[in-house]
């Protein structure tokens, strides 16, 4: 295991020896094409082409962000035109059945890997390129409540051959703490990441950080673990950190154990430290919002 002042591989796939501090970049104004899209992440054709043709928007920013997994277009053919009911009601009935728990040796090449853990991994874009670049040293979990997510990511952990990527369609509330707890490695991190915002009063029960939830994730990452929270919805940002800062026995926030961490004056991380930003971040940014992160770390004791 590296120092605990370090992200551990399944979390910074492209500088897992490196302290956190030294993986946050310097604020770039959003209107601006980020580090990711220089030539040698995209082709320059690819780039020549989005900008001569026509004005660049997110969607853009995403297919080039993601190029590397350079997943095709069959999969229209495989499940049909996969539509994105934008907000899920957790409490539903229809979800209140826990996930089967999968056999971890056929779901991994090596089920002893530390894993990580995506709660509403979407698309699976994300996790997909973080298993691609850490394909012998960590495994991915996503879990994700929209069912045609699911099956299509699926669809691209077989086309890209990843033994080391699974997803789950599973209510997180619900079936987290068997799922994790039934795992043989170690829990190394959980990612919430720009969570269904359930905006109005009456429905904020809806929202995925709940205190059992919370109390299921501590119970189960290991010492040093990480806890990696994002939104571009600065409500849903302060309700999950009033969560996690409410276990301050056994969670401290990385600038706490690395003070080389920047953060602002309101104490959010400046940028992402994965090494790959989300497809929600980059739309949101996209169209200059703020992206509100924070990122714990569990105590040893």
């Amino acid at each position: 295991m590296v120092s605990s002042l370090c992200l551990n591989s399944c979390a910074v796939p492209r500088a897992a020896k490196q302290p956190l501090s030294s993986l946050i970049q310097p604020h770039k104004s959003p209107s601006l094409l980020p580090h990711k899209f220089c030539i040698s992440r995209a082709s320059a054709s690819a780039s020549v082409s989005i900008s001569d043709k026509k004005e660049l928007r997110s969607t853009d920013l995403v297919a080039l962000e993601y190029a590397d997994l350079n997943l095709t277009d069959k999969i229209s053919q495989e499940l049909g035109h996969v539509r994105i009911r934008q907000h899920v009601n957790p409490l539903s009935s229809s979800f209140s059945v826990p996930a089967p728990v999968p056999d971890w040796s056929e779901v991994f090449k090596d089920p002893t890997l530390p894993l990580m853990v995506d709660i509403g991994s979407g698309s699976g874009r994300f996790l997909l390129w973080l298993a691609k670049q850490n394909p012998d040293s960590q495994n991915y979990l996503g879990l994700e409540i929209r069912e045609k997510l699911v099956k299509r990511a699926e669809f691209w952990v077989k086309e890209l051959a990843l033994s080391n990527i699974h997803f789950i369609f599973a209510n997180a509330g619900v079936s987290f703490r068997q799922l994790v707890s039934a795992y043989p490695g170690p829990l190394m991190l959980v990612s919430i990441l720009c969570p269904d915002p359930h905006f109005k009063k009456r429905h904020k029960k809806r929202r995925v950080v709940q205190k059992p939830l919370v109390d299921s994730i501590l119970t189960s990452l290991m010492p040093e673990g990480k806890i990696f929270i994002q939104s571009d919805v600065v409500e849903v940002a302060e309700d999950m950190r009033k969560q996690l800062d409410a276990e301050s026995g056994a969670l401290q926030h990385i600038d706490m154990v690395d003070p080389s961490v920047l953060c602002d004056d309101e104490g959010w991380l400046p940028n992402n430290p994965m090494g790959i930003r989300t497809e929600r971040e980059i739309h949101a940014e996209f169209e200059g919002a703020k992206i509100y992160r924070r990122l714990y770390q569990k105590k040893r004791n």
